[in-house]
Order: structure tokens, then C-alpha cells, then sequence
């Protein structure tokens, strides 16, 4: 059930991210809301990961899984451009992530 609130504080989080432009600084009502909805339900969910997950741990899992799905986002919906010190960046942090989780005794909960 951990992993389950940390992917929903992921995707929460992600999705209150990539529509902060499209609220253009909180002066369209519709996307600010759903971007504070959004950023608040993340936290919650990772209050309830932190339950059985170190802090240290949650959040290196919760920040590395953003910053790739967020950069995807960009990529995708944005037309931003990922260059080669960008994808090479992703890969060290999805490598960082997969070592914390599954080689690093601070991971066990």
C-alpha cells in the first residue's frame, strides 16, 4: 500500500505541475483550482507514505519520479526538447532512484 500512496502523491503532483502554465498565474480559475486540489492531494498522499517509508527515501522516490514525468510532459504536451546533458541527467536520476530503492538499506520499511 506505500507505493500506492507514494504513485498517487506522483501523479497528483505531476499533474498540479503541468497545469500551473495553463493557470497562468492563478488567474484562470479552473486549472488553479485543480492545481491546488492537485498539490494538496499529493501531500496527503505522501503523509500517508511517510507512515511506513523514511523521509529520505519517499521523497528521493517522489522528486526523481516527478522530474522525468514532468520533463515528459514537457516534451510531449509542451514541445519542449530534451538534448543529450538532459536524457543523460534523467537516466542519473533514475538510476539514484532505482539504487535508493532497491539496494539501500534505508529503503526497508
Amino acid at each position: 500500500m506505500t507505493y500506492l500512496w507514494l504513485l498517487m502523491a506522483i501523479c497528483s503532483e505531476v499533474l498540479a505541475t503541468s497545469l500551473l502554465k495553463a493557470a497562468e498565474s492563478f488567474t484562470r480559475p479552473l486549472p488553479s483550482v485543480i492545481v491546488v486540489l492537485s498539490y494538496g492531494f499529493s501531500f496527503y498522499c505522501l503523509s500517508q507514505t511517510l507512515k511506513t517509508m523514511p523521509v529520505g527515501i519517499a521523497y528521493a522516490i517522489w522528486s526523481g519520479i516527478g522530474t522525468v514525468m514532468i520533463a515528459l510532459v514537457g516534451l510531449f504536451f509542451y514541445h519542449q526538447t530534451l538534448d543529450r546533458a538532459a536524457l543523460l541527467g534523467i537516466s542519473m536520476i533514475v538510476a539514484g532512484v532505482a539504487i535508493l530503492d532497491f539496494f539501500s538499506k534505508s529503503a526497508t520499511h
